[in-house]
């Protein structure tokens, strides 16, 4: 294909995908549970921290967080007593536990109560093109507090050449805007700065649709990704996040 077939042939597979029917087996679930900002933001943080193993489980354990959080996430992460940090003893997902839980509630509390919330750090240290500098503001600010050294693994950091996949599809919920009613386009952040979640999968179909050259995934062939994705759209680059998971994990492309 030239590029004018393949950005064709990826904007039918967006178009494809890039609907409601995608939101009930996903981790965006979750945070379609809330209509208020602060419930969006922290229920999506959370569920998208978990987000690497089965998509059926991953999406479970995102929900059964919320039932954890009484269903109220900002609320809880404000207002918590101890007693009922101690109820999320017993969560376990992959390698993410309760310790880790417990450490992201009261990150997360530091983070609203003297940050401005989540939303305002990106906005604070967003660069021009890119929100790579702030998730690497996010990792050093939400580790301030005191922590287990376990829990620094689930906070990506692009500066110690992480693709940051989770923090990415994190990203793209809050700041994609468009009409189709599966990402939440929340935040006041243009998403041509957006970085597309980079993992095995979308890794593969991005090569062999010669998408991406760099056989490793680090921040480098991040880059190389977004370069070419912005080629085709580069208002909306990570719409393409749609066709690649989709090729990848339904079409077994």
């Amino acid at each position: 294909m030239n590029n004018i077939e393949l950005k064709e042939f990826l904007d039918s597979k967006v178009n494809q995908y890039n609907n409601i029917d995608f939101i009930e087996p996903d981790p965006i679930s979750v945070p379609h549970r809330y209509t208020s900002k602060e419930d969006i933001e922290i229920a999506g943080f959370l569920a998208s921290s978990i987000a690497w193993g089965n998509r059926k489980m991953i999406t479970k354990n995102g929900h059964r967080m919320m039932d954890l959080l009484g269903n109220s996430p900002y609320d809880f992460v404000m207002n918590h007593s101890d007693n009922q940090l101690e109820n999320l003893d017993g969560f376990v997902h992959r390698t993410f536990n309760a310790t880790d839980f417990k450490h992201f509630i009261l990150a997360l509390k530091h983070i609203y109560t003297f940050k401005g919330g989540l939303e305002n750090i990106f906005i604070q240290y967003q660069t021009d093109d890119s929100l790579q500098d702030a998730i690497h503001k996010l990792n050093q600010i939400f580790f301030d507090i005191p922590h287990q050294s376990r829990t620094r693994k689930h906070i990506a950091d692009p500066y110690k050449g992480s693709v940051a996949k989770r923090l990415n599809m994190w990203l793209r919920w809050m700041c994609r805007k468009d009409n189709k009613g599966v990402d939440f386009g929340i935040w006041n952040i243009y998403p041509s700065k957006l970085s597309c979640p980079l993992d095995v999968h979308s890794g593969n179909v991005a090569r062999k649709l010669g998408l991406l050259n760099r056989t490793q995934n680090d921040t480098k062939a991040l880059q190389e990704l977004d370069n070419s994705l912005r080629l085709f759209d580069d208002s909306d680059p990570v719409k393409y996040d749609f066709a690649l998971f989709g090729l990848g994990i339904f079409e077994g492309f």
